[in-house]
């Protein structure tokens, strides 16, 4: 298995098609996050040019706080299909995150959604996915298989995308942002990932999940750097003591 950056792709037809049980992502959708990520809060995009127009994609975050998904939707040069984590998916929320194309993750076991995320991909569209798994310091020194079992078998380059400012020290997983609050999203060089004749698919997938962690630390860090956002250096799941003394948990 190589990794090397990934040139743009051939344009896919099936794009405009829609997978069942996954709509297309709709314009509305998309408006939510650009609004989110513009006029409530005060995001930069550094790096759009290095997401493909089209065909396959697949965006790989790094994640520290509860409006990442949001915010990476606004700004993406094209519609992405974020996957979620299942829980949110309840009442009038889980029917508007169905309706806008995303797709529930079974944390215990996420193969149904890897399906349908593979389903989506190969119809030519975006997938956006937090290799670590959960919100936490966001400094990809760990990441989950799932995003290279997807590129490997989907054929489909990964952008790592480094997200900065949405939680600060202090601030608990489930924080919102205040108003107009400095946040960057800084969009790195795509990677190909391909498996080689002879390498197992353990390997190749083993392989393939250390060069996206890797380039995903690396973006993170250069962007830090850049930008003067520094990522939580805080216990992620803990949130701050309230006015009564209590904590409460994050997810």
């Amino acid at each position: 298995m190589t990794a090397r950056p990934a040139g743009r792709p051939s344009r896919s037809p099936a794009g405009a098609g829609a997978t069942p049980g996954v709509p297309a992502v709709p314009a509305w959708s998309r408006r939510i996050g650009a609004f989110l990520a513009h006029v409530v809060w005060d995001t930069q995009v550094v790096g759009a040019r290095h997401v493909p127009a089209d065909g396959p994609l697949i965006l790989a975050a790094n994640h520290t706080g509860v409006v990442d998904g949001p915010v990476v939707i606004g700004v993406a040069p094209r519609a992405v299909h974020m996957m979620v984590k299942e829980e949110v998916f309840v009442g009038p929320v889980g029917t508007v995150l169905r309706t806008a194309g995303h797709i529930p993750v079974d944390r215990t076991g996420g193969r149904p959604a890897l399906v349908a995320a593979g389903t989506v991909l190969r119809r030519g569209d975006a997938v956006g996915i937090f290799p670590e798994g959960n919100r936490g310091r966001g400094d990809a020194a760990s990441a989950e298989a799932g995003v290279a079992w997807l590129a490997v078998n989907a054929g489909a380059p990964v952008v790592p995308v480094a997200v900065l400012g949405t939680r600060r020290t202090g601030e608990g997983v489930g924080h919102i942002p205040g108003l107009r609050r400095r946040i960057v999203i800084e969009f790195g060089e795509p990677l190909h990932l391909e498996r080689r004749s002879g390498v197992s698919g353990r390997q190749a997938i083993a392989h393939a999940n250390e060069a996206i962690r890797t380039a995903l630390s690396e973006l993170v860090a250069a962007a830090s750097l850049r930008s003067g956002l520094a990522l939580p250096t805080d216990d992620p799941n803990r949130e701050p003591t309230t006015t009564r003394g209590r904590r409460g948990r994050g997810t």
